[in-house]
């Protein structure tokens, strides 16, 4: 079904979309050399109502509906890539969760200046021997007293470094497996947590990604987020959510690149002609808006089901796959359009393709969404 926004949607869309262009946009191509972090368009953004979208008003929050942070994350990243990836995470991931598992005195504390943009958050979840399979990560945290101590190493952390709260997951009981993980939210000066090495990356070079070690890290009892146990339960919670994100930035970055595209081939002269008029590129660029606008179907249709209350694992799930498959494509097309020029640093489609290469990896491989989407398909007792 094709979607009939809203006119508080459109008016979300259009007004990031100004933002976007005129604020986040003209820095990007700087921060993908100096990997400086965008922390004045995260201060903008906070004002704007960016970083608590789907947060409540009464917690600081913009009470946006997901279609509506869909459309805004998508146009954020239309214009940077890391930008938008920080977004995605600090709303889908670590918002999401408190608001969902968290009590009222962690919602105050912590949930409010999170919405208000006062600092970002961070979700450390994968370990270096534990990325598709969470069930396999040694990080523990024992009780102690009043305290649970935490020891261990989480890996390729978004905002490792410059955020201010982190949502951890240890295990409680190794006896109990997946039962056996729970979460707590850890204050980034909080004594035993270091930043470790800051991974040196292809794309999305503005966004910090890390190691964060746990030496001995003592945090409170009731910072613990949920019950005991329900770590592993919050991390998937949150992981339906994140993957819509992925879906969002993905159809964000394939626009911009079929953009820059179509600019190129209306202003590239070969043969006495422009490149726009040969009939080989015009269905190459067909096809390439086709891919976008399924993408984006998926995408919408997958928030409009978490809108509607409804179970949304497998389309999060496809929207994800489809989306992240698709902008490598994308990207890759607009950057052979570009034929030698395409390889420099001179146009942007350069690093769209960098950028995009992780949307396939990060918050669950391709692989791992297609162990979801068949695995939800075949237990479906509606299903002959």
């Amino acid at each position: 079904m094709t979607f009939k926004l809203t006119d508080e949607q459109l008016m979300i869309q259009t007004m990031v979309r100004e933002f976007s262009r005129r604020v986040v946009a003209i820095t990007a191509a700087q921060r993908d050399i100096t990997k400086e972090y965008p922390a004045d368009n995260l201060k903008q953004m906070g004002e704007l109502g960016l970083l608590g979208m789907m947060v409540p008003f009464e917690y600081n929050g913009s009470d946006s509906d997901t279609i509506g942070y869909v459309l805004a994350l998508s146009e954020v990243a239309y214009s940077c890539a890391a930008t938008a990836v920080i977004m995605s995470v600090h709303n889908s991931v670590v918002c999401e969760s408190i608001l969902k598992f968290a009590n009222d005195e962690q919602k105050e504390r912590y949930l409010k200046p999170l919405a208000a943009g006062k600092y970002i958050g961070a979700f450390a979840l994968t370990e270096p021997e534990a990325g598709s399979d969470p069930v396999s990560q040694i990080t523990t945290a024992q009780k102690d007293g009043n305290f649970y101590v935490i020891n261990g190493t989480k890996r390729f952390i978004t905002t490792g470094k410059n955020s201010g709260l982190v949502i951890v997951t240890a295990k409680t009981d190794h006896a109990k497996k997946h039962k056996g993980i729970s979460a707590f939210l850890v204050e980034h000066d909080t004594p035993g947590l270091k930043v470790g090495n800051i991974e040196e990356k292809m794309g999305l070079r503005a966004s910090d990604t890390t190691d964060l070690h746990f030496e001995e890290c003592r945090v409170p009892a009731e910072n613990m987020l949920g019950k005991e146990g329900e770590g592993f339960k919050i991390a998937m919670t949150a992981l339906d959510g994140g993957r819509i994100g992925i879906a969002a930035q993905s159809v964000g970055v394939a626009q911009a690149a079929l953009d820059e595209a179509v600019k190129y081939a209306k202003s590239r002269d070969q043969f006495g002609h422009k490149i726009s008029k040969f009939q080989g590129l015009r269905w190459i660029i067909a096809d390439m808006a086709t891919q976008i606008e399924a993408a984006r179907q998926l995408t919408l249709s997958a928030a409009a089901m978490k809108d509607r209350g409804e179970k949304f694992t497998t389309q999060a799930s496809m929207a994800k796959l489809f989306a992240s498959e698709m902008v490598n494509k994308i990207t890759a097309q607009a950057l052979q359009m570009h034929g030698g020029y395409g390889f420099t640093k001179d146009y942007p489609v350069e690093r769209f393709y960098r950028d995009a290469r992780v949307f396939t990896i990060y918050e669950g491989t391709s692989e791992i969404q297609r162990v979801v989407i068949s695995n939800n398909i075949l237990k479906d007792k509606r299903r002959p």
